[in-house]
């Protein structure tokens, strides 16, 4: 019997995304509502109810109301938002990072951020070995694709093609840092340097290390070792081949994701290294970690559905 989904919010791109990923699924049984019902707060409520997984697409005000609304102990929740990142009774949303198994008996799964994602595929396995300084202050300095930023700032980029960069988080207190740090066992927040390129999708996420000032900081082959080896059983994290010419390009017309390729980059002498993580903001940094924790959830192959 096909278990029952729910997307709050379905008509964003992240939950238009998850859906088509769904589509042809016989495990799940998508409850869709009309324009009309999904304005309407009972016809929403009765859903969120009435669904064995209800997968939040909303902004974070309205996720927290949408969780509130949901009166039985059946209901799982998958929650795109940033709402619940680090909030109790949440499980992150990052299996690689905290188990298949917390996520497969999870009621409630809050979906990483994508910029968090890429930051977090890089850093957080090596802080956790010891070959990173967890007391270290980080930079992020990071490219996305403008459908991160949901539908106001896909009209402004679709509307102005003269806009070349979008360079924002300047009050340097973005929401994503939160979870950053939690998840990475940071003792200082990072400094976060977000901006936006004119594609629709597609992100590039950098943390350079000045290794040689670093307090134990192991040394670039044994950082790539020590990825590969995390995350050689994973059909969706991997690292990625040395560029032949020396150059990551993203592309205007950037393939739909669910894959992130991580690379680590050094000079000669093994003093400074930049670490790279290359993924879709829509693929495992929204839609496709949504649909691989369902998958996990609800016990069935976990790719199935994504674009590997």
């Amino acid at each position: 019997m096909a278990q029952t989904v729910f997307i709050d919010g379905g008509a964003g791109t992240t939950g238009l995304e998850i859906a088509e990923r769904l589509g042809n699924r016989s495990e799940f049984e998508l409850m869709i509502l009309d324009d009309t019902q999904r304005k309407d707060p009972q016809a929403r409520r009765d859903a969120l109810n009435a669904a064995d997984f209800a997968i939040l697409c909303l902004p974070d005000d309205a996720a927290r109301e949408a969780v509130a609304m949901i009166d039985n102990d059946t209901t799982r929740v998958i929650d795109a938002s940033s709402a619940h990142r680090v909030a109790s009774g949440w499980t992150y949303g990052f299996p690689e990072l905290v188990g298949h198994q917390a996520v497969a008996n999870a009621m409630r799964v809050s979906n990483p951020g994508c910029y968090p994602t890429g930051f977090l595929a890089l850093i957080a396995p090596l802080v956790r070995e010891g070959l990173l300084p967890e007391d270290w202050p980080y930079t992020i300095n990071a490219v996305s694709g403008y459908s991160g930023g949901g539908k106001a700032m896909i009209a402004q980029f679709e509307a102005d093609q003269d806009i070349a960069f979008r360079t924002y988080g300047l009050s340097l207190d973005h929401k994503h840092l939160p979870e950053m740090q939690r998840h990475a066992g940071l003792t200082h927040a990072p400094i976060f340097a977000p901006s936006v390129i004119p594609a629709m999708r597609g992100m590039l996420v950098e943390v350079p290390l000045p290794l040689e000032a670093m307090r134990a900081a192991a040394t670039p082959d044994a950082l790539r070792e020590s990825l590969k080896t995390f995350y050689a059983g994973s059909p969706i994290v991997q690292m990625g081949a040395t560029p032949e010419n020396g150059a990551l390009l993203l592309r205007r017309s950037f393939d739909a994701s669910d894959r992130v390729e991580l690379h680590v980059f050094a000079d000669k002498s093994g003093s400074q290294a930049r670490l790279v993580a290359l993924l879709d903001n829509l693929g495992k940094g929204a839609s496709g970690a949504a649909v691989q924790s369902l998958n996990i959830m609800a016990g069935v192959e976990e790719t199935k559905g994504l674009r590997l």
